[in-house]
């Protein structure tokens, strides 16, 4: 796409990659540059630096946590752990179903929803945050409970360990963000979604030897890696899903360097370190235990750590020897920022860098084959061959989940039965045919215990009652077996996975039905070419599979789960 005069937003702007590719987008005219960062400092400053050297641009910071509910993106996320209440929330907007509402709770949803960007570029090294909340050590803090009596009511120190504990797990976080960013490009409609991701590792193996702990590679690393990885193929998926933007990731394999190299102050995690000493006169003597924190051992100078470093941004800065080691051949190496934000450009506006990993995925995973589409027609024909032996008909077994397959599988054979002419259809009120399918679920012990044998309970026309087994797949275990049945649920539990035999589902069943038909058959008539969906024509009382024809249509356009790559 052409980037002058459209709307770009850059999410974690002010970080080495961030700025780079801020200046690259600048220089091709974009109508408004929005920047987010996590402080409100770095924003301001990027905003600032950049009006400088671009001043005709409208440009807008904001700030503040973009894995969390607005109300809590200012919160630094030590002080969100320690406080109950905050925590709680946290944990139940990572672990709580992705309802709309919840997704548009995120401090990421509203910004991209507000500014409705065309582009978004996300530098926000997402790995790094979520794998170094550093769930080893919340492990190491919940062990000592786990050895205790089962029985035994669980103390608050616990409860808060645990929750902790929760609130590290560093998957939901990456899912649920990927849910929010899906959910917002979507309803803003962002044209093109650029990832800078990670390897975790500067490209090198599981012989890396910069770790975090004594492991090699540690725990902490490789969760790094882990996530990294889990995040592209969930970008996979996302740009395979309909409406969403062209998603796209840069995944640099090396060092990024550099920002600046100054002589001054050394800081680690944003702090200074004390300079301190220990009198060779006065050494510790090792033995009995051996404490690693020991507050008022040695001599403080008065004074911090200075030398000369250079600053790689997000990966900290490095004295002149380590920054040699790390950049040195068959090390990490290291790649220019500018080199990123060159990638970047050309990917958004149409070409090809040929560093694209969601397109690299493309073309390397093994789709659907031929051999396999013709295979599939024996298959198909097989199986029906035994179903007229066997006089029985295979329509659902509940192991695709969730149960709304099942659901609809049935209810469509239901129909089938009771109504084989469905081209007549038109001439049936909704309460005539729940009539004609109560009577075949009535008549009919096979199909009604194979049902509910498989955790799908039948729903009776008055929608009082209801026919079931010992085990009902919907309502889903959130915590409790138990539910209310307040007002509206029934509605929700019907339509996600309970046979339905209400007269409105009936009628919502017939507007599908006489749908299907006059489009299958209009077209099949007029239109003779390959560009008709020829697999789902229908084929009259005599179709076999039009269960699942109606079904596959039913997935692609009502509840537009349809694929788009081959």
């Amino acid at each position: 796409m052409n980037i002058k005069d459209s709307k770009v937003m850059v999410l974690g702007g002010w970080g080495l990659v961030g700025m780079a590719v801020c200046r690259r987008l600048l220089e091709r005219g974009p109508s408004e540059l929005i920047i987010l960062s996590l402080k409100e400092q770095e924003a301001k400053s990027a905003i600032e630096l950049l009006k400088k050297e671009y001043p005709d641009v409208t440009m807008t910071a904001h700030w503040g946590d973009m894995f969390v509910r607005e109300s809590l993106k200012d919160v630094p996320r030590a002080e969100l752990l320690k406080d109950s209440k905050l925590r709680k929330q946290y944990i139940e907007d990572i672990f709580e179903k992705p309802t709309p509402d919840k997704l548009r709770s995120f401090f990421l949803s509203k910004l991209i929803i507000q500014h409705k960007p065309n582009v978004i570029v996300d530098c926000v090294n997402s790995a790094t945050g979520l794998a170094y909340q550093d769930i080893f050590t919340a492990y190491y803090n919940i062990k000592p409970y786990l050895s205790g009596n089962p029985n035994e009511v669980p103390s608050e120190a616990l409860i808060e360990n645990m929750e902790r504990f929760l609130g590290t797990v560093s998957l939901p976080q990456l899912i649920r963000h990927i849910q929010v960013l899906n959910d917002a490009t979507r309803a803003a409609h962002v044209k093109t979604y650029v990832k800078i991701g990670t390897t975790g590792t500067g490209g090198m193996g599981l012989n890396i030897p910069y770790t975090h702990s004594e492991d090699k590679p540690s725990g902490q690393l490789l969760s790094k890696s882990s996530l990294a990885g889990a995040h592209s193929l969930l970008l996979f998926l996302m740009g395979r899903t309909p409406d969403s933007p062209y998603v796209k990731e840069i995944k640099p394999a090396a060092v990024i360097a550099w920002k600046r190299i100054a002589y001054g102050e050394v800081l680690r995690g944003g702090k200074p370190i004390p300079l301190v000493d220990c009198d060779p006169e006065k050494p510790e003597i090792l033995e009995g235990e051996f404490n690693r924190n020991l507050p008022d051992f040695g001599t403080k100078l008065d004074e911090n750590f200075k030398s000369v470093f250079i600053d790689t941004g997000e990966n900290g800065i490095f004295s002149t020897e380590e920054f040699y080691t790390i950049t040195a051949n068959e090390q990490m190496e290291f790649v220019t920022p500018e080199e990123i934000a060159q990638c970047v450009i050309w990917e958004i506006e149409g070409g090809n860098s040929g560093f694209d990993v969601v397109g690299a995925l493309d073309s390397v995973v093994m789709g659907p084959t031929y051999r396999a589409g013709v295979l599939r027609e024996a298959a198909l024909d097989e199986m029906k061959r035994l179903e007229r032996e066997t006089g029985t008909r295979s329509i659902a077994f509940e192991m695709l989940g969730p149960p709304h397959l099942s659901k609809l599988l049935y209810e469509a054979h239901i129909i089938r039965l009771a109504m084989p002419a469905l081209d007549k259809l038109s001439s049936l009120s909704g309460g005539q045919m729940a009539e004609k399918a109560m009577q075949v679920i009535r008549e009919d012990k096979q199909l009604r215990s194979r049902i509910l044998s498989i955790g799908v309970p039948i729903l009776l026309p008055d929608g009082k009652q209801l026919l079931r087994g010992p085990e009902v797949k919907i309502p889903s275990y959130s915590g409790s077996n138990l539910f209310e049945i307040a007002d509206g649920v029934i509605d929700e539990w019907a339509a996600k996975g309970w046979v339905d035999l209400r007269s409105q589902n009936m009628e919502k069943w017939k507007k599908r039905i006489l749908n299907f038909l006059s489009k299958s058959g209009a077209e099949k008539r007029k239109d003779t070419s390959s560009g008709f969906d020829w697999a789902s024509r229908y084929d009259g009382e005599k179709d076999e599979f039009f269960v699942g024809k109606i079904v596959t249509k039913i997935f692609i356009e009502e509840e537009e789960g349809g694929r788009i790559k081959a």
